[in-house]
């Protein structure tokens, strides 16, 4: 028969996953000819054989992909078959072929866990083992392309064993850049709280029978350090709390696998796919109560109460499985049994605190030398490895709570995925750096129609995230290989993020734009499904700096890419001091009173609040009072009428409780029908009427799961009415409220029963980091439109060198 001979383009995550061998034996199975190697794209393949054989080696490429491996796009080409190819080959990658990215990190893999607990495995219980499927990437990688002499893997040369499985093709570790054993690779080590060496036979022993003890071990991960206590001592989990200055916000914990959480969370089939993919993130699932039993198909013995100090006062928990091969030998160690049972075989009840190795409102630990000294009066003892991280990574969170679950915080086993931007923003001219803003700070770079967004930063409140954000911006530009042409910004004039921005173009001699905070998180959402609009976008967050200066955060926007248009906003609620209403949800509450009516109130229901004179005069004078149309502060004000908490130790706690509440209340009860109480007035969303109702009901948790259904209710009239004038089908939903499952289930559900069509973030999370993908999309929309767009002007309140798009 006839050869014919085709030409595969490979686009995606398919360098430093295995592809490459991937093909090779697929090409070597089906008796083709030719060859596979790296290239500036992807991958580019050569192929020839039979017709038959050509097709089902290009199904295979489609269907059998590594597990890592994320394929974008495939261009196939015919070319004519000229001379015979002999044999299949793996060609060396030409030094002018700069990888597209860097691959995420990726938990261990099922065949690399088969040879961790094989006691005639030459890496039996070797803590770092790895191969191409799965192990540390994106960490340890110092630039590209990705080879082992750019990775802090450098500092360890080979054994002759690793380097001849590094070097066979054929291999699952061939060119697995951080291959090593316990001759020749990373080893671990254990200090004491003075930072004094530990002598002991097993590390891990030490550290697990510590952990027992109620101690609290610093553990050095993948992307970071982890501060680990037993999750069933209560007063172990109150010592953390104590030590890290976290009073209330929750911690994840770990287990060893999915049936021992099912004795402390009810898990869907979408959460437990989710937390064994390869990212292995902390997913929020519903806790298990005692009533759950007859639904869970468990045991009343095999439910186990949490500690309450765990997760205080919510009724879920975020939960997360081992994703290196330390964890699994924390938990192997736990399970070891004198027969040799090994612990897959059976659940556990070994439940550990597993959260981030910091000073609260720090970066996360990357270095034995500050974990030693930072974690010290925090930790009793410190697990430590010398393989170093270069980039550090927090844990990744999803929010299993909905379905499907939504992404909270993107970090490891995510970033630096790419993202694919629409076709009109595509310009190999431009290179847009998007610094985000000021909470949750991501940065995002742009390179052709590829964005890249950072991995979560933190908040830029913080001296230590400030320089965290410098360091992952020159490291992105080093690793793409790119000089930004433009840099953006939010509008807010007073963010670390702005006047980096700003300092940035004057130093590299480039633009400097900035983009207004709600555009930029309805061009995320526009930007990752590919969309130029125009679309209706519903944005509900905290807080952005309004195009007219106003504290806006509850806005119906129109937007066509590179502009946008407010259509109309949430009523607006007095912040009774400034910024401290932000944070005590009782002066919200009062600041509903005041407006009420019921100024008097204030005093007599918020007695132990001791400004609560003072915030009385403030609201009657309006004096530091200003207005915000700011969803976040709705819930806010909700939260403290029905006395569910009157100050917050850490962001969103309001919010959290009343959604808490809600709950509690629909779990076993169905809200009766009362009348609509949200609607339009005066071009306003009037949310007041819903707040006098709520300050009338006795019953809390009544209470507010009323107030998800009527805001729900009147956010679906209202995005409805706004669809129909302006003759747009279709709605992008973005913001941090979003991350409330009963307003987001609710909304999504109602607007398609109307027929509109609703866009939600998916790749990235709805809140703030998803802000630097939507300036980098805004920016690019508007500097490859053929028309000038009357929404991009100068304001007048900052420097002229800023386009304010």
């Amino acid at each position: 028969m006839s050869q014919i001979r085709r030409i595969y383009q490979v686009n995606g995550q398919v360098q430093g996953v295995g592809f490459r061998p991937f093909v090779y034996t697929l090409a070597k199975r089906l008796g083709m000819s030719g060859s596979v190697a790296n290239d500036g794209q992807g991958v580019s393949i050569v192929a020839q054989a039979e017709q038959e054989v050509i097709d089902r080696f290009q199904a295979c490429l489609l269907t059998e992909t590594p597990e890592m491996a994320l394929i974008s796009s495939l261009n196939v080409t015919n070319e004519f078959v000229d001379s015979a190819l002999l044999g299949f080959s793996i060609k060396k990658s030409e030094n002018s072929a700069v990888q597209i990215s860097a691959t995420p990190d990726a938990a261990v893999c099922k065949s690399c866990l088969q040879e961790l607990f094989d006691s005639t495995d030459r890496r039996y219980r070797y803590p770092f083992i790895n191969c191409t499927h799965c192990g540390p990437r994106y960490s340890i990688v110092t630039a590209l392309p990705y080879d082992r002499i750019n990775t802090t893997m450098s500092a360890f040369t080979q054994c002759p064993s690793c380097d001849a499985e590094y070097h066979d093709p054929e291999n699952r570790r061939f060119h697995a850049q951080a291959n090593a054993c316990s001759v020749c690779g990373p080893s671990l080590e254990l200090r004491n709280d003075k930072g004094q060496k530990v002598n002991c036979a097993d590390p891990i022993a030490e550290s697990l029978a510590a952990i027992l003890r109620g101690e609290i071990v610093a553990m050095k991960g993948i992307g970071g350090f982890h501060l680990v206590c037993d999750a069933q001592n209560e007063v172990a989990v109150e010592r953390l709390r104590e030590r890290k200055k976290r009073s209330k916000k929750p911690f994840a914990v770990m287990a060893a696998n999915a049936e021992s959480l099912e004795r402390w969370v009810t898990l869907s089939e979408s959460t437990k796919t989710l937390l064994q993919t390869m990212a292995a993130p902390i997913v929020l699932c519903p806790k298990h109560e005692k009533s759950d039993v007859a639904d869970s198909g468990l045991e009343s013995s095999e439910i186990k109460p949490l500690p309450e100090p765990v997760a205080p006062d919510l009724p879920w928990l975020g939960v997360m499985l081992p994703h290196s091969p330390l964890h699994y030998l924390l938990f192997y160690q736990a399970a070891r049994l004198p027969n040799g049972s090994v612990w897959l075989e059976q659940p556990q009840d070994l439940l550990l605190v597993m959260t981030s190795g910091n000073c609260s409102g720090e970066p996360l630990i990357r270095d034995n030398q500050q974990a030693l000294n930072k974690l010290q009066g925090i930790a009793d003892l410190f697990l430590l490895h010398n393989r170093d991280i270069e980039t550090r990574c927090d844990d990744s969170v999803w929010n299993g709570l909905t379905d499907p679950p939504a992404l909270i915080r993107r970090s490891r086993g995510i970033a630096l995925q790419v993202i694919a931007l629409p076709e009109q923003s595509a310009d190999s001219k431009q290179s847009i750096l998007a610094v985000g803003a000021l909470l949750k700070n991501t940065v995002c770079l742009t390179k052709g129609n590829r964005a890249y967004v950072s991995q979560y930063i933190g908040d830029l409140d913080n001296p230590d995230c400030c320089r965290e954000l410098d360091e992952i911006i020159k490291h992105m530009q080093q690793l793409l290989d790119v000089k930004p042409t433009h840099v953006v910004s939010d509008m807010h004039p007073d963010f670390y993020s702005t006047e980096y921005a700003r300092l940035y173009s004057q130093t590299a001699h480039i633009p400097f734009l900035q983009v207004q905070h709600h555009h930029a998180h309805v061009t995320a959402v526009m930007a990752e499904h590919r969309m130029s609009g125009p679309v209706l976008g519903l944005v509900l967050d905290g807080f952005g700096f309004g195009s007219d200066g106003g504290l806006w955060g509850g806005e119906l926007l129109q937007v066509n890419g590179s502009g946008f248009k407010r259509v109309s906003s949430l009523s607006l609620l007095p912040l009774a001091g400034g910024e401290k209403a932000a944070k005590e949800p009782w002066r919200m509450a009062a600041s509903v009173l005041h407006l009420l009516g019921e100024g008097e109130q204030i005093t007599e229901r918020f007695s132990e609040q001791k400004a609560a004179s003072i915030v009385r005069q403030l609201l009657e004078k309006n004096i530091h009072c200003p207005e915000t149309s700011s969803g976040g502060r709705l819930f806010d004000a909700a939260a403290g009428l029905l006395g569910l908490i009157d100050q917050c130790s850490y962001e969103s706690q309001a919010a959290m409780m009343l959604e808490a509440a809600a709950f509690r209340y629909l779990e076993n009860n169905v809200l009766p029908e009362e009348p609509l109480l949200v609607k339009e007035e005066q071009g306003l969303l009037n949310c007041l009427p819903l707040l006098k109702r709520l300050s009338e009901i006795d019953n809390v948790d009544y209470a507010a799961a009323l107030f998800h259904q009527q805001l729900t209710q009147g956010l679906v009239e209202w995005v409805a009415k706004y669809t129909r004038l302006l003759g747009i089908p279709c709605v992008v939903l973005a913001g941090g409220c979003f991350l409330n499952s009963l307003l987001r289930r609710g909304l999504i559900e109602q607007l398609m029963d109307k027929n509109i069509e609703v866009y939600f973030p998916e790749q990235l999370p709805c809140n703030d980091g998803a802000i630097s993908l939507g300036q980098a999309q805004a920016v690019l929309a508007r500097l490859n439109s053929d028309t000038e767009d009357s929404s991009v002007k100068v304001n007048a309140r900052i420097k002229d060198e800023a386009l304010c798009v």
